[in-house]
């Protein structure tokens, strides 16, 4: 089947849960969620191969790097705010990320896991690309490491507007902390529905999570070990 086709198929699935998610407003309908939900029943159902699905849709995939850079401009704009609150979006990404590592090593422990697959959760709070690569280094499982970091971004993006609410966060700088830190590229987005200041934080706290995750995943890991 055409390679178009699907990329046609992948845009079109994801407007129409866009749409479905604005009529609505239901967390769970998010097109994050529901998109790759439905792409994933339509290659069982119609038996097409990963592979031959990517060659059309995956070019959406290089789009990923220009959107980050356009996120640029969103920070630029709330500059201001970003230098004001440097302290604590440093601090609660910091916390946040050493946090994310230990509690995964933890558990991972606790229910004996294989060392391989310990070592591929750990960086599971950093952003695809960094968790990856960090899985890489401290000898993980690639493909787990990105399972479990997109697993890891969609419960954070369908948690973390219920402790919004619950703990009455109303400043952009605790909402755009924690949704930055703990869901990554998937809290951005939600962060964004709140207003721009929110999504700018965001964007940061998922850098610097990135960023630590980066530096501190082997040597917690060694420590641990």
């Amino acid at each position: 089947m055409n390679a178009f086709f699907w990329l046609a198929v992948t845009v079109a699935v994801y407007l129409l849960a866009k749409r479905l998610y604005r009529v609505f407003g239901k967390i769970y309908l998010t097109p994050l969620l529901v998109t790759p939900a439905v792409l994933i029943a339509i290659l069982l159902c119609s038996g097409v191969s990963f592979d031959n699905y990517d060659k059309g849709a995956g070019w959406l995939s290089d789009l990923v790097e220009p959107a980050t850079v356009a996120l640029a401009v969103t920070l630029y704009k709330h500059i201001d705010v970003l230098r004001k609150h440097a302290p604590a979006i440093a601090a609660g990404a910091g916390c946040g990320a050493v946090s994310a590592i230990v509690t995964s090593v933890g558990l991972a422990r606790l229910f004996d896991l294989q060392p391989n697959v310990t070592d591929s959760l750990a960086p599971r709070s950093a952003t695809t690309p960094i968790a990856v690569g960090v899985s890489q280094l401290v000898g993980g499982i690639p493909t787990v490491t990105a399972v479990a970091t997109l697993i890891t971004g969609l419960f954070g993006l369908l948690m973390g507007p219920p402790i919004v609410r619950a703990l009455r966060m109303r400043t952009p700088v605790a909402r755009g902390i924690l949704l930055g830190t703990s869901a990554h590229s998937a809290g951005i987005s939600k962060a964004l529905e709140y207003d721009a200041a929110t999504g700018s934080i965001a964007t940061i706290a998922m850098m610097l999570t990135a960023f630590v995750t980066l530096a501190a995943t082997p040597w917690i890991l060694s420590l641990l070990g």
